[in-house]
């Protein structure tokens, strides 16, 4: 006599959970390069945020989506955000050619401006609250490094429309620059940590991505591996170096919080606009930390 009661809340279950990945086959993208765009509506949006997930290489927004150790849309079923995910055309993401380092160059990073902006105006969200990461599928053979680059390249070429960044793993903007102007091409001396240079050397890299800008940039938090036996550790610092110059800011923390967020990592905050996530015997690539990326967009 009882289940027919019991039987009610697991179809509505099953109808609250509807919500899919699905493509936008038209998002007015005037850039050359052509990467697809996906997007994740919840069942209940609770957010006027919008969270923007680049996929490592080898991959594609539906796989980057379905990997379970990749939380975003676990986090945009719980607090409600809506997520696009850019999907590359190519094996790797283009971080290295003078279009897609540049604003309005007509490359990826170009691409995926479009996205933010038909998303915006599609979708409601709120243009101060859009949000950029890439997170670690959690191994050293899942060639992740190249979403942490394309962070770093958006946040450098478009601070008009990001509002934070949350990277993973990656590089100073412009580090893998291409000096035959090719795409997605690889720098052994980049990933090697063999690029070194002043703290204003790498922030005019990052002001020259987008010439005579003078408005706010998004505030950065990025994470690396000690051990990362992909992209040198040596990248951290720099990285350290190129933002704290942007923002004008000592590399010396404010403030320091070992075993945070758990043990063996340590939280360096240089002013409340840029923070570095040292992760102690850990290699390439880190972990997602959902809670901790969240908390650093303030959803």
């Amino acid at each position: 006599m009882h289940f027919p009661t019991l039987a009610t809340p697991f179809i509505f279950g099953a109808t609250a959970l509807a919500a899919s990945l699905t493509q936008v086959s038209n998002y007015n993208n005037n850039a050359k390069a052509k990467p697809g765009m996906w997007v994740y509506k919840p069942d209940t949006v609770k957010s006027d945020a919008l969270v923007i997930a680049i996929h490592s290489c080898q991959s594609s927004a539906q796989k980057y989506f379905a990997n379970s150790k990749i939380p975003w849309h676990q986090g945009s079923d719980r607090k409600g955000y809506i997520t696009v995910w850019p999907s590359s055309t190519t094996e790797c993401w283009d971080v290295s050619s003078k279009a897609s380092l540049s604003h309005d160059g007509g490359g990826d990073s170009n691409a995926i401006a479009n996205m933010i902006k038909y998303a915006i105006t599609t979708y409601k969200t709120d243009p101060k609250k859009v949000y950029v990461t890439g997170g670690s599928s959690g191994g050293d053979k899942d060639a992740d490094e190249l979403f942490g680059m394309m962070s770093n390249v958006l946040a450098a070429t478009y601070p008009d429309l990001i509002t934070a960044v949350s990277l993973y793993s990656g590089v100073p903007a412009g580090c893998f620059v291409s000096s035959s102007g090719a795409s997605a091409a690889w720098n052994n001396t980049c990933s090697g940590g063999q690029s070194k240079a002043s703290g204003e050397a790498w922030g005019n890299v990052v002001r020259n991505m987008y010439p005579g800008y003078t408005g706010s940039r998004p505030r950065m938090q990025f994470w690396h591996g000690s051990v990362d036996g992909t992209l040198s550790p040596n990248n951290y610092q720099e990285t350290v170096k190129q933002w704290t110059n942007v923002f004008n800011v000592s590399t010396t923390p404010t403030s320091s919080k070992p075993d945070t967020p758990e043990k063996n990592y340590r939280t360096d905050d240089f002013g409340s606009n840029v923070e570095g996530i040292w992760a102690v015997g850990v290699g390439h690539s880190v972990p997602s930390h959902l809670d901790v990326s969240e908390a650093w967009f303030g959803l």
